[in-house]
């Protein structure tokens, strides 16, 4: 059912579609996908260009339109907005340990394997026809700008524009690459971060043990280890994130007793940070979004293997981990338990059909424009240079101003430089085809 209501200016509506499971046997499951437009109240019955948002993740729905502010506001400038929660994600289907509890490993295997970026650009696709667009323009931050990508290699046609903000893929790396430069980046933060607050290596290292020593738990129930302790260390790549972590980690002691105990409040704030809970589909694919006729083998807890200061042993140096998925998470983490065996066979399937088509993005004639982060924990910044070396007609804006999260942080004005870039490389792809 369609609705529609206005908040600070911007009218919103709802839409709803019945799209194939599996494109390639439309006639059989269906899924539901939603997505919400968004348009400047006072243009609403003007003829505008559509631009769609692909959220980062994967897994993650689109943000919730509560302010006409940030990205946004530059957006609806000129656009009439799509705000697509990709299939699996917020009001579209859901993927959760809910809804697969109960269903046989096989189904819950064939069921996740259709929810990488190729179905979500599929959808994308069936929902452009559905309401009668000719082509429209696209914004993807981080995991959706891998989505552009798949997108420009097999449906260029149906594109105007492409913007990008920290998510230029690697066309052909392994993921075992990915995360050897990953992990760098990583132990380049965790350095920075014990360099700005001396008293965090010290703080770090008394969680640790106390968690070692102590079987602590979180308030679901579920025991809290040194391994999860060190996936907080994602916040290192967002701009702020260094100084909530070291706030969080001032507050971990109380004294119960006489003796230290971590406190409920820290405990809480970890349970909130472990959003692989509440969002299966990115701890469960996260490896596969790296994946072409090959497996991921649980890369990030192989490598690891090669960067010993990432595990913890007492008296030594603490370091955090980043955005890494590891199976013993599905061992220790209470709501993917139940996933386990399909995930497993999923870090094992090595028949992952191609995402990118490196000859067609070489002849690419969609304006690009992408905001690329010099020291971007989760994208890697040589092969995000290596990918735009390959795709004719992008622009891009490399910058060290901001972290992976720029278009949250200050959204509205990277929004209104890569349109400039990209109205740039419009004018330039016309000036040539006038020669």
């Amino acid at each position: 059912m369609q609705s529609a209501y206005v908040v600070d200016g911007m009218l919103c509506r709802t839409h709803q579609f019945h799209l194939p499971l599996d494109y390639s046997q439309p006639e059989k499951d269906t899924i539901t996908v939603f997505a919400r437009e968004v348009v400047a109240k006072e243009k609403q019955e003007q003829d505008l260009p559509w631009l769609v948002y692909l959220q980062g993740g994967p897994g993650f729905p689109s943000p919730r339109p509560d302010a006409n502010a940030g990205w946004l506001k530059r957006a609806l400038q000129q656009y009439r907005v799509l705000l697509l929660d990709q299939r699996g994600t917020g009001n579209s289907q859901v993927v959760s340990a809910q809804t697969l509890a109960g269903q046989s490993v096989e189904v819950q295997v064939a069921y996740l394997s259709q929810f990488r970026a190729d179905n979500i650009v599929r959808d994308a696709e069936a929902i452009r026809k559905q309401l009668g667009i000719a082509q429209w323009s696209l914004l993807g931050q981080s995991f959706g700008g891998f989505c552009i990508l798949h997108y420009l290699s097999y449906y260029p046609q149906s594109l105007r524009r492409a913007y990008v903000t920290g998510g230029i893929p690697p066309l052909t790396r392994h993921a075992d690459e990915v995360y050897q430069a990953t992990y760098q980046r990583v132990l380049d933060k965790n350095a920075a971060f014990f360099a700005q607050f001396p008293q965090a290596q010290s703080l770090c290292r008394q969680i640790a043990d106390h968690l070692l020593q102590h079987d602590v738990r979180l308030p679901n129930g579920q025991r809290f280890t040194v391994e999860q302790f060190q996936l907080i260390g994602i916040n290192l790549g967002r701009s702020g994130g260094g100084l909530g972590l070291y706030h969080m980690l001032e507050e971990a002691f109380v004294e119960v007793d006489g003796k230290p105990a971590l406190s409920y409040s820290f405990l809480n704030a970890m349970l909130a940070e472990q959003s692989y809970q509440t969002n299966p589909i990115y701890a469960i694919l996260h490896e596969a979004i790296y994946c072409q006729q090959n497996a991921s083998d649980w890369s990030a807890h192989r490598v690891r293997a090669e960067y010993p200061q990432c595990s913890y042993t007492p008296g030594q140096s603490f370091n955090f981990t980043g955005e890494m998925v590891y199976p013993w998470m599905f061992d220790q983490l209470d709501t993917l338990k139940p996933l386990k065996a399909a995930a497993d066979i999923l870090a094992a399937k090595s028949d992952w059909p191609q995402l990118y088509d490196p000859a067609q993005l070489e002849k690419n004639i969609v304006p690009v424009a992408a905001a690329v982060y010099v020291e971007d924990m989760y994208v890697e910044f040589d092969y995000s240079r290596e990918t735009l070396s390959q795709l004719a007609n992008a622009r891009a804006w490399m910058t060290n101003e901001y972290e992976h999260n720029g278009l949250r942080a200050d959204g509205e004005r990277i929004l209104d430089r890569l349109i400039q870039l990209a109205d740039e490389q419009e004018a330039v792809m016309m000036q040539s085809s006038a020669l």
